[in-house]
């Protein structure tokens, strides 16, 4: 059964960081491209980045390069650290792999960013 779960949002001021984490289980997590995505209170969910299966490739949304770096591990863990966070960046932070054409999500992590 595959599994994804999300960890590490908070609560945490402007121009703060935090690292997410997401444990993948129920397949084979190391052939596979990982990404996290977050959708904020009325708006749509939308991607943040994503990572090959080598971690050779990255890529990020516009509103976050510079601030945001997505990593792996080889065993079953990927990563979003998060910098100079702002306001806007404030959302449900969700884990996804596209698993022979079927998406599968995490259940999400909070982060909320506010003084």
């Amino acid at each position: 059964q595959v599994q994804l779960v999300e960890s590490g949002g908070a609560l945490v001021q402007p121009g703060g960081s935090l690292t997410l984490s997401c444990v993948a289980s129920g397949f084979t997590y190391n052939t596979f491209v990982m990404s996290w995505y977050r959708q904020a209170p009325g708006k749509e969910r939308e991607l943040v980045a994503y990572i090959s299966s080598t971690g050779s490739s990255l890529n990020y949304a516009d509103s976050v390069k510079g601030r945001f770096t997505i990593s792996r591990d080889n065993v079953n863990t990927v990563y979003l650290q998060m910098n100079s966070l702002k306001p806007e960046d404030t959302a449900v932070y969700y884990c996804n792999a596209v698993l022979w054409g079927r998406d599968y999500w995490g259940q999400g992590t909070q982060v909320t960013v506010s003084s």
